[in-house]
């Protein structure tokens, strides 16, 4: 089984410059970046490393993960975004995961032993969010499976058949909690592994909090109006 690394990137150059050298020698079998029009000099040390650039058509993060399975070649894909808050050690154990059996491997925030980078926040809202939709997803759509702890963080890992079986459409940031959704239907083999969530380097977050929090909540409603009619119909889950 082959392993392919994709690197989410726009305007990331103080991240790239830190983490980029440090990657664990021979974590993947092919590297490649997926960039979203970075201005920043992240193109020019991307390709300075050798690293293939695929430019995305159309901008949002799912987007780039299409773009990411696109061109590569690998059976098992870890999505990678060099920003600080992913941890490089845990690249490899995202691809141990894939290995073993899992159809999708998550770096999860919340496990035992785990970190988010919100712990010590005084009001920390997006952690409360993304918790909140991770307990609606496992109530609606995981029952009798076992508990999945971070449907939403972007730090993950996928067998190629799967992506392509999920046929995931969302342009944004709803993209991760899509595939959790359609890997939940699907009754797939989802493992999560403890991550450390750093911080920051360099930079502000591309994903504004309010706005993307809409945009989850409408595609939550989507997929329970979606499934609802199923249900009313006898044909969901």
């Amino acid at each position: 089984m082959t392993r392919s690394l994709v690197l989410l990137t726009w305007d990331e150059i103080d991240g790239v410059r830190q983490l980029i050298p440090q990657l664990p020698p021979g974590c993947a079998d092919e590297l490649i970046a997926v960039d979203g029009g970075s201005t920043d000099g992240t193109r020019e040390f991307l390709t300075a490393h050798h690293i293939r650039i695929f430019d995305q058509t159309r901008r949002g993060r799912g987007e780039a993960f299409r773009v990411g399975v696109a061109n590569t070649t690998g059976d098992h894909l870890v999505f990678y975004s060099p920003d600080g808050n992913e941890a490089l050690a845990d690249i490899p154990r995202l691809f141990a995961a894939l290995e073993a059996g899992a159809d999708m491997a998550i770096a999860s925030r919340f496990l035992p032993g785990a970190a988010n980078e919100e712990d010590r926040a005084a009001l920390p809202l997006r952690k409360w969010v993304n918790q909140a939709f991770t307990l609606l997803a496992n109530l609606i759509w995981n029952r009798g499976r076992p508990f999945v702890t971070d449907t939403i963080n972007g730090f993950r890992g996928l067998r190629r058949g799967a992506f392509v079986a999920y046929a995931p459409q969302s342009l944004g940031y709803t993209i991760e909690y899509e595939l959790t959704l359609r890997a939940m239907r699907a009754r797939a083999k989802i493992v999560e592994i403890p991550t450390h969530e750093g911080q920051r380097i360099g930079g502000a977050t591309k994903g504004a909090s309010w706005p993307t929090g809409v945009a989850f909540l409408r595609f939550f409603l989507k997929e329970l109006r979606r499934d609802a009619v199923k249900w009313v119909r006898g044909s969901g889950d």
